[in-house]
């Protein structure tokens, strides 16, 4: 019995893991680990001599292992530490395959580095440059890149490298369907974010391509996501076949299931990086014009892909194209957006993206119900409303329970598509519009009642009307929003049964004809010059909700407890009733903002469900843990060997406590009888 385990040997370096490789390949290198002197000596698979077993030298020969027995070239093509010139000076590649053709040029470089990528793969691209290997392979033992060198000396990501019977074109033009879209899936295997990847992208080549990032980024994943929704069919059956095979034998491992689903008669995916790069931007074009066609009012019919350089295009295809965009909560995109919005300085406006954790315990606190009206005054990316959607289409599953697992991926039943019509979002920022539309088209089978408009400003909602453009866009739902207001013709009140809302904090409004509208901007019979852009959404949200609707607001902490803003908590409580403060840490809004803020829940009083009183208890809480440390950076929850954990939908797994939050409210509300909370 070997005393030593490698996976303890890779821990004792925190730089590395192995939880890439197969167990029985685990297995088979930790046999040829032996003791010498009380130290851990690992046999080289190649150089045939112990060398200590340090974590470098483990993940080594565990790939070592995998271009040996599993892309079978054989070890008199391959190197270890192999020497590389950079004119006097002399380095070592960790792994080479030489050309079987002459056995003395470089085919594929490999690098074994440790968990700061970008590190390892700048040494590994010098290498490949500097060898004028086509190929490369960077890894940790987590993460695993393979990467073709373009010319001149672009690194284009591909979905694997080629066995050795095998060539590159043989790796490009594989038959690749959703299947092994979710076999492959790069988020899943990396245990990375779509917003790391496309960081990842603007360094390789849209930081210099002279185009807008978040315009073309955003083109793209629109591209992948039709491609993605084409093969739906593809998905639910795949998911179905998936849980029945789960249940026949719960010991399998997801990638085990995937592996015994059968691949015969799924379609091809389109979006991917094809042998040529004309072929690829030929293909990609034409996907983006029935892309648009679908999903029409969010890019312009004739709007072309700027992204000219056909490497460029063909580098970012190929970045993408390993990534399962669609998933259950739509999480994964819209971090994505989040990132380019806030690159296009949308918090300078003082509003941020609020983070799904958030999102998941406003709307299962409010717990909407399927025949109810809901509006986002400040909608963002619109995860209020996608994720009111998703709540109350499991309820429709689940017999008006509610829950907090998200939409289950399948097809819209009746009921679900009525409920889309019944979900708004406004918001003033047009970026933010247009990826608020995508996603609720997406979320809603093609339908969307968002909508580009100055929620503040609704007495000029009307001029909007003469614009061909923005009605071309969004009369249709501009018209379903009338049909809610009290008064079509004065569009200041409304009948909505909930709101939730994120507004912008920063910036005060000073134009006098908007401020008049509101009775917060008087103090006794004098209007106030200026005054914060918040307190105004207060007022107008309350506006938004009919007797006995409720609402859930985001703000910054000090309307909850200075004394000068005691009169508009007089306001709120005079029209409401103050269900809950849930105080959120300071990290929630990081890296973009460190405000302090706090979610106040309301519900407007009403003589039958909610009868106005004097007295009443208020559930108070505080959020220790957002799951964002000092900096912003998201924590994740670990498994016992460290490695990050992965969710039921495959997204990485935050550690927070809104969720215990939200449930010790349910029980709350439950022994309160709140009415949106009675059995």
């Amino acid at each position: 019995m070997n005393k030593f385990k490698i996976e303890e040997l890779v821990k004792a370096d925190n730089k590395y893991d192995i939880t890439l490789f197969q167990k029985d390949r685990i297995d088979f290198i930790e046999e040829r680990v032996i003791e010498k002197n009380d130290k851990p000596y690992i046999k080289c698979l190649k150089r045939e001599r112990e060398v200590v077993a340090k974590p470098e030298e483990i993940v080594q020969q565990l790939m070592l292992d995998k271009l040996i027995n599993e892309y079978n070239y054989p070890l008199d093509l391959i190197r270890v530490l192999y020497p590389v010139s950079f004119g006097r000076e002399k380095k070592q590649a960790d792994i080479v395959i030489l050309n079987k053709k002459d056995k003395t040029s470089v085919y594929c470089v490999v690098e074994v580095k440790k968990h700061k990528a970008k590190d390892g793969k700048d040494q590994l691209k010098s290498y490949t440059n500097a060898t004028g290997s086509p190929l490369a392979i960077w890894t940790n033992g987590v993460e695993i890149n393979y990467y073709e060198r373009l010319d001149p000396n672009y690194f284009e990501p591909l979905s694997d490298i080629p066995k050795a019977n095998e060539t590159i074109y043989d790796v490009k033009d594989e038959r690749f369907t959703y299947l092994e879209l979710m076999q492959k899936d790069k988020l899943v295997e990396e245990r990375k974010s779509l917003k790391v990847l496309i960081q990842e992208m603007e360094d390789e080549v849209l930081a210099n391509a002279g185009v807008d990032v978040f315009e073309e980024v955003f083109k793209l994943i629109f591209i992948k996501l039709y491609d993605e929704m084409e093969r739906a069919d593809d998905r639910i059956s795949i998911e179905t076949q998936f849980k029945i095979i789960k249940k026949q034998d719960s010991n399998l491992s997801d990638k085990e299931i995937l592996e015994k689903i059968d691949n015969e008669d799924f379609r091809k995916l389109e979006f991917r990086s094809r042998g040529d790069a004309h072929d690829t931007k030929e293909e990609i074009n034409k996907l983006f014009q029935r892309a648009k066609e679908k999903w029409s009012g969010i890019f312009e019919k004739g709007e072309p892909l700027r992204i000219t350089d056909e490497n460029h295009l063909q580098i970012c295809v190929g970045f993408l194209q390993n990534v399962k965009l669609f998933n259950s909560n739509l999480q994964v995109i819209d971090e994505a957006f989040e990132y380019l919005v806030n690159k296009s300085a949308k918090g300078e406006k003082g509003q941020y993206f609020t983070p799904r954790n958030v999102i998941d315990m406003c709307v299962y606190m409010l717990n909407p119900k399927p025949k109810e009206f809901m509006i986002d005054t400040a909608c963002g990316s619109c995860g209020f409303t996608v994720h009111t959607l998703f709540n109350v289409w499991k309820k429709l599953e689940n017999n008006g329970k509610a829950h907090f697992h998200n939409f289950s991926n399948q097809k819209l039943t009746s009921e679900q598509k009525k409920c889309v019509e019944k979900v708004f979002g406004i918001d003033f920022d047009e970026k933010s519009v247009r990826v608020a539309r995508t996603l609720n088209m997406i979320a809603g089978d093609g339908r969307t009642n968002v909508l580009h408009l100055n929620t503040l400003d609704y007495t000029r909602w009307e001029e909007k009307l003469k614009d061909r453009e923005w009605s071309r866009t969004y009369l249709e739902g501009f018209y379903r929003l009338l049909d809610l207001a009290k008064d079509r013709k004065n569009p200041k009140e409304f009948n909505f049964d909930l709101l939730m809302a994120n507004p912008p904090f920063a910036g005060d409004i000073k134009d006098s004809r908007m401020i008049s509208e509101y009775e917060l901007a008087f103090k006794g019979q004098k209007k106030v010059n200026k005054i914060s852009r918040d307190i105004l959404f207060i007022e107008r949200n309350l506006d938004f909700l009919k007797s006995g609707g409720r609402m859930a607001i985001v703000l910054p902490q000090g309307r909850f407890n200075n004394t000068s803003d005691e009169r508009i908590r007089n306001f709120v409580m005079e029209n409401a009733r103050l269900l809950a403060v849930v105080g959120l840490d300071g990290n929630t809004f990081k890296p973009h903002t460190g405000t302090k803020t706090s979610v106040l829940f309301v519900q407007k009083w009403d003589d039958e469900i909610n009868p106005k009183v004097e007295d009443y208890p208020v559930f108070m809480a505080v959020s220790e843990n957002s799951g964002k440390d000092n900096s912003g950076e998201e924590i994740y929850e670990l498994d016992e060997n460290g490695g990050r954990k992965l969710d039921e939908h495959g997204h990485l797994k935050q550690k927070h406590d809104l969720k215990d939050i939200a449930l010790e409210f349910e029980k709350w509300a439950k022994k309160e009888s709140l009415s949106f909370w009675r059995d």
